[in-house]
């Protein structure tokens, strides 16, 4: 018999002893870390408030669901970790952040959607014109590349709360030229933190529209490699 790990005589008192932790066990489930049982990180009411639902030019933008929404992925003001200067858009799509450089060393920084391996951007670019609720059309790529998903798409879909740009778009020039790489709004809010776009970098709408109101037609972007 193996001698490490000897067995005791089973007496009434002993079985109690044994299954009375066993029976506690049961009405309790302990979480991870000392984390409330099964919950995730809650918006604080500032927060739920700043994504609230919002009337905007005729459209109603839902509140975010604050069971998808990750704390990490809130508008919040931050020690700057760029290094340009004032004005700046930075686009980090490793991190799945976007920063609009501030005074006194900080910057406002956003949580982002962006685009899949090999269909992202790189570089300096500028906001060559803004858009509220733009029209969208897919690139010539994209139809040839998922025709069954973009074909019917392909004369362009009005803005609305369907349109994939969402309620406000920056479209990105370098050198005068469209880059076809945008920053926009999403009607998809769950995909922000992922890499799921055609390349473009997505927003909550609710961020969008405060990010518009604050940059200005030619301010400079840096989009940083994957």
């Amino acid at each position: 018999m193996d001698q490490r790990c000897p067995t005791m005589p089973m007496t009434p008192r002993l079985l109690l002893t044994l299954l009375l932790p066993l029976a506690l066990g049961a009405c309790v489930t302990a979480a991870p870390d000392g984390a409330s049982s099964g919950a995730r990180p809650r918006l604080s009411p500032a927060d739920a408030q700043r994504y609230g639902e919002v009337r905007d030019g005729g459209y109603i933008i839902p509140a975010a669901d604050p069971e998808e929404m990750k704390t990490r992925n809130v508008r919040q003001l931050v020690n700057d970790p760029t290094g340009q200067t004032p004005g700046t858009l930075v686009v980090d799509p490793k991190n799945r952040f976007l920063y609009l450089v501030q005074e006194n060393g900080k910057a406002l920084r956003y949580g982002v959607g962006v685009g899949k391996a090999g269909m992202e951007f790189s570089g300096t670019a500028s906001v060559g014109y803004k858009r509220e609720w733009p029209s969208w059309r897919p690139t010539n790529a994209m139809i040839a590349r998922e025709p069954k998903k973009y074909e019917p798409w392909s004369g362009g879909m009005a803005g609305g709360t369907d349109n994939p740009l969402g309620a406000r778009a920056l479209y990105l020039y370098k050198g005068g030229q469209d880059t076809l790489y945008r920053i926009h709004g999403t009607n998809e809010p769950w995909s922000i933190g992922e890499a799921v776009s055609s390349g473009c970098i997505r927003m909550m709408n609710q961020d969008i529209i405060d990010l518009y109101g604050r940059v200005p037609n030619g301010a400079k972007v840096v989009v940083l490699p994957m």
